[in-house]
C-alpha cells in the first residue's frame, strides 16, 4: 500500500503565501511524475501542476503559472508546492497524487494514488 499525505494549508489573505508538502510511504513502485490538484466547492478537480520524479520537467496550469512552484526531494519522498501571491480563487481542497505512467500528467485519471487533501483558504 502506498500513502501519501499532504501537509501545509490553512488561512491566508490575498497575497501571501503557503507551502504543501506531500510524503510519500509504503510499498516502493517505480513512479513516473507526482501531481497537484484543487477541487473548490461545487467545482471538479483540476490540475494545479506536477513534475517528473526523475529529470527537470516540470508542468503548470495556466492560472498558477509564475505564482506556484513545485518541487521534490527524492531522498525525502516528498513533494512541495510553493504558492505565493495567492489570490480567494486559489481556495481549494489540495491533493497530491502519484502516477506510475507519466504519459497525461495533468489528467486526474492518470493517476494511481491520492492523498487525503489539505484546506487551503485565501480570504480577500
Amino acid at each position: 500500500q502506498v500513502q501519501l499525505v499532504e501537509s501545509g494549508g490553512g488561512l491566508v489573505q490575498a497575497g501571501g503565501s503557503l507551502r504543501l508538502s506531500c510524503a510519500r510511504s509504503g510499498r516502493t513502485f517505480s513512479m513516473s511524475a507526482m501531481g497537484w490538484f484543487r477541487q473548490a466547492p461545487g467545482k471538479e478537480r483540476e490540475f494545479v501542476a506536477a513534475i517528473r520524479w526523475s529529470g527537470p520537467t516540470t508542468y503548470y496550469a495556466d492560472g498558477v503559472k509564475g505564482r506556484f512552484t513545485i518541487s521534490r526531494d527524492n531522498a525525502k519522498n516528498t513533494m512541495y508546492l510553493q504558492m505565493n501571491s495567492l489570490k480567494p480563487e486559489d481556495t481549494a481542497v489540495y491533493y497530491c497524487a502519484a502516477d506510475r505512467s507519466g504519459i497525461y500528467v495533468s489528467r486526474a485519471y492518470e493517476y494511481d494514488y491520492w492523498g487525503q487533501g489539505t484546506q487551503v483558504t485565501v480570504s480577500s
